[in-house]
């Protein structure tokens, strides 16, 4: 089941999905509109004579003219949308193109053009010249010409649309908000469950589980890719049926080589090479990641949009900022939410799955190591850097994330203390660092 949602969310997300869906909507509303047509036979009178037509040739040039401009104005969105991809992959990141292609209003507006076009191209074919068989679609032409001025109005409102998502502060709004959502999906608040973030206790308990089976079988990856997609849930049922224990070495994100040892599968009675085949069917490996179980992955389109802000040919520190405030409000976040189980258990208690999870240091590298790095001979953002570190402290409350944040803190004033060249720059945030921690005065002076 679990297998079948990460499809659809995959189906859903793709470019082509809704287009398709609104071009068959309009085939659908196409043949509907004919047949109360052929069965109402409405011959417009009085006023209805100015709105609705009622001459053979007025119709097929009325839907002939509507059809020619949705299939010119189709491409004219199809061509600001690729110069729209070009400069976002130039400046904000060629893995950003999949949020301008997966844009809702984008595939709305192409597939509004593209089902208005064949819609008029259907009821054309249906109009009926010859006597006594003469056919008019009156309703049928009615609708086209609505669609028509809809998606008029649907130009203006999409080139106002892309004019804003271009903006470097729209696209970090824009990723934030996906971050936000694709973070609380992976990392869902718990009142009831116990928060932890270190992702090493009971290792005592691993090697006393694994002490208890005789053999070892290692299973290897038989082709080459991202780990997208583990279906814990059938994996774990397939392993309490065979009574064994399975412990993955790769989470998902990790890039695996054919041949490299996926999972070790410990037993009492050693399985055969075509029952352990069936542990890839609960995989699911790709050319590229996906954000639906890899919460790094998200965290990394934040990160490139705030390293190439810092490179030197794009040079805007003010988007790196907004960058670093956007990854601190999903830390602060992390903080409060408990993180998925590494070990998972029978219906009798018995340790049947150990994974590979994040953990919050682990998570805190990701989304602060590479900003840090590249930001070195600028001093505004290692400010703000470390200002979005003190902030983050302040809702820490275990140690192990206190000395996580303490030690991104420090590596901070470390590379402060190389590479500023301004005395009061250093002094500043040597200031800010001593607020926190007074009692390492000493080592900051130092």
């Amino acid at each position: 089941m679990q297998k079948l949602r990460f499809f659809w969310q995959h189906l859903i997300s793709t470019f082509w999905f809704i287009p398709v869906m609104i071009i068959l909507g309009a085939i659908a509303l196409a043949y509907t509109l004919l047949m109360i047509d052929i069965n109402l036979d409405f011959r417009p009178k009085g006023l209805f004579r100015f709105l609705f037509v009622s001459s053979l040739s007025s119709a097929r040039s009325l839907l002939s003219t509507i059809s020619s401009a949705m299939i010119s104005m189709a491409s004219t969105v199809f061509s600001i949308t690729l110069v729209v991809l070009t400069l976002a992959s130039s400046q904000l990141g060629p893995r950003l193109i999949n949020n301008f292609m997966y844009d809702r209003l984008n595939q709305v507006v192409l597939g509004a053009y593209i089902s208005t076009y064949l819609y008029c191209l259907l009821i054309m074919n249906m109009i009926e010249e010859q006597e006594p068989a003469q056919f008019i679609p009156t309703i049928s032409i009615f609708v086209a010409v609505i669609l028509a001025m809809v998606n008029i109005m649907m130009l203006v409102v999409y080139i106002h649309h892309i004019a804003i998502s271009i903006q470097a502060d729209k696209v970090v709004a824009d990723i934030s908000k996906s971050l936000s959502l694709n973070i609380s999906s992976i990392f869902p608040k718990s009142k009831n469950a116990e928060i932890s973030h270190s992702g090493l206790t009971d290792e005592w308990k691993e090697d006393q589980n694994k002490s208890l089976y005789l053999h070892q079988q290692k299973i290897k990856c038989s082709r080459d890719g991202y780990l997208r997609y583990i279906d814990q849930q059938a994996l774990l049922k397939l392993i309490c049926k065979w009574g064994g224990l399975m412990e993955m070495h790769h989470r998902v994100g990790s890039y695996l080589l054919k041949g490299a040892e996926l999972a070790t599968y410990h037993c009492i009675q050693p399985l055969e090479e075509g029952p352990l085949k069936k542990i890839e069917e609960h995989l699911i490996m790709g050319s590229t990641r996906s954000p639906q179980q890899d919460p790094e992955y998200s965290l990394h389109q934040m990160v490139e949009i705030a390293v190439r802000a810092l490179s030197p040919g794009i040079n805007d520190p003010f988007t790196a900022i907004a960058c670093i405030d956007n990854l601190s409000t999903t830390m602060v976040y992390l903080l409060k939410v408990p993180f998925p189980a590494r070990h998972h258990f029978d219906d009798k208690k018995n340790l049947r799955l150990i994974v590979d999870t994040v953990t919050y240091s682990g998570m805190m590298d990701t989304a602060f190591n590479q900003i840090r790095q590249n930001a070195h001979d600028t001093p505004s953002v290692v400010i703000r850097l470390m200002d979005a570190l003190i902030a983050i402290y302040g809702f820490a409350e275990e140690p192990p994330e206190k000395n996580s944040i303490k030690n991104h803190m420090q590596l901070v004033l470390n590379m402060a203390e190389q590479t500023f060249t301004e005395a009061q720059d250093l002094q500043d945030l040597k200031k800010r660092f001593k607020q926190v921690f007074p009692e390492d005065e000493d080592d900051a002076n130092g």
